[in-house]
């Protein structure tokens, strides 16, 4: 049943919104996972205090982002059957497996021992409580896995015929493996340990300009400042692999993010900035570099790129928003490489920690990796548009027979639930980084009898939360990634 347009809209618009506060949290989790258990693994061979402290202190900051991770996820769990009844009832047969095995395979490893790495330091012994924290990284990893086949399926479908109106599958390993699963893999999880980056550097950041010079925060500063010389330069490679991959699969999406209309024969020119206009179809008041466009795109100097007037109308996507979302993530990629390369030259001049200017920059540019994270999801979802399954289903059947205005109270209370529940789970995280790691000489951050300073007791006011947390985690998390 096709619904009208204006609850489909609305539909991918309620999608869109709770989407866009869910990918952050997981994005962090991942991330911050895998730097907690570099950081118990230095604790362990130097043991050098400061890297414990570290540790206890992110952990706390990592619970905080798990948490809202797995709220956020069941909500958009339960969308699959009030607002795309059709699109379940038609690939039900690959998505519901593969999230399950997401649930039965990494979620069940998380959840099984974060409570060991939360709350297991003095209970279980040192190889035990590290082996937790690594079982919680990897199961994080797991998670991605699982849930990017699943999101690549539906943007390079293989291995399925359809019978009856419904997916039938043919061979599981041609629906994960999908000829756009390894990039999109690779490019996802780098960008969560380059989000995670930056959420550390702004917060060593953030001490440092306080005046805070000590081994804790030195330590963090310059471990994000090193992950993000690794990372960014090697998400823009790995982004290179995957537009050329999309130039393959996903023509029209390319097009869109690229701006052209026309099919262009001895190079196709880049369009760095201009603005799309699909009435008209053209990009008004273009700033054009000849031939850079094949040779980005095709690597080659006169490779050719089709145009979207190739497409018929209705199978274009929303050129201007494709276009921009996607020069927002190269745009601030770009100041992420720069600002990596920065501190390496500040480094070899040895004023890394003392740069005041530099540590506001990093301030300033720390949250742009959400910003960075969300832009490259609209180009990658927006591009894809009209359809939910490319080339096999439309979004507009896929949509349940809902009314317009049942999405829009749905949607009304969604909003007000989120800003109150993640607005509440935000402000608790940002008043826990700016607390900080624990100062030389001060009491543990996990001492339960340090409740008068500001650490101890945003401490205690978070162990019975956390606890509550760790039991429901069988029943609520069905889908934390």
């Amino acid at each position: 049943m096709t619904a009208a347009p204006e609850a489909v809209d609305l539909a991918r618009l309620q999608f869109a919104f709770t989407v866009s506060f869910h990918i952050v949290f997981p994005a962090v989790s991942i991330g911050l996972a895998s730097f907690i258990a570099v950081l118990e693994g230095l604790w362990l061979k130097t043991r050098q205090p400061h890297y414990l402290d570290l540790c206890r202190f992110w952990s706390k900051a990592f619970a905080v982002c798990f948490g809202m991770g797995v709220v956020s996820g069941v909500v958009m769990a339960y969308q699959f059957g009030t607002n795309w009844s059709g699109f379940s009832s038609f690939a039900g047969a690959v998505t519901g497996p593969l999230l399950t095995y997401e649930v039965m395979t990494a979620f069940f490893l998380e959840a099984g021992f974060l409570g060991i790495m939360l709350f297991g330091w003095n209970r279980v012994s040192e190889r035990a409580h590290f082996a937790a924290t690594l079982c919680v990284a990897v199961g994080t990893l797991i998670s991605t896995f699982w849930i990017l086949a699943s999101n690549s399926w539906m943007q390079t479908p293989q291995g399925v015929e359809i019978v009856d109106g419904r997916v039938v599958v043919l061979s599981w390993w041609d629906v994960i493996f999908n000829p756009s699963f390894p990039y999109r893999l690779a490019h996802m999880s780098i960008a969560a340990f380059v989000v995670a980056a930056l959420v550390v550097a702004g917060t060593g950041a953030w001490h440092l300009l306080r005046g805070r010079r000590d081994p804790a925060v030195k330590t963090m500063f310059s471990m994000a400042m090193w992950l993000l010389l690794i990372f960014a330069p090697l998400q823009a490679v790995v982004g290179d692999l995957h537009g050329l991959n999309t130039r393959e699969y996903q023509p029209a999406k390319l097009a869109a993010i690229e701006g052209l209309w026309e099919t262009k024969t001895g190079g196709t020119p880049l369009n760095l900035f201009g603005w799309p206009d699909m009435a008209a179809e053209t990009t008004r008041y273009a700033l054009e570099v000849p031939h850079l466009g094949s040779l980005i795109l095709t690597h080659r100097w006169d490779g050719e790129i089709r145009g979207l007037k190739e497409f018929p109308k209705d199978e274009r996507p929303n050129v201007p928003l494709v276009f921009w979302s996607f020069r927002i993530m190269v745009g601030l990629g770009l100041a992420m490489i720069a600002a990596a390369l920065t501190a390496v030259w500040l480094r070899r001049r040895g004023t890394l920690f003392t740069s005041r200017r530099f540590a506001r920059a990093m301030l300033v540019l720390s949250p742009t990796g959400f910003v960075a994270l969300l832009a490259g999801w609209v180009t990658t979802e927006a591009g894809r548009q009209p359809w939910v399954v490319y080339g096999v289903m439309r979004t507009a059947h896929a949509v349940s027979p809902v009314s317009a205005q049942q999405v829009q109270v749905s949607l009304l209370v969604l909003v007000l639930t989120y800003c109150l529940v993640f607005g509440t789970g935000i402000y608790y995280l940002l008043k826990w980084l700016r607390v900080g790691p624990v100062l030389p000489g001060e009491p543990s951050a996990t001492s339960s009898s340090d409740h008068t300073s500001p650490r101890g007791h945003l401490a205690a006011q978070t162990a019975p939360a956390l606890s509550g947390l760790s039991g429901r985690m069988d029943t609520d998390g069905a889908h934390a990634t």
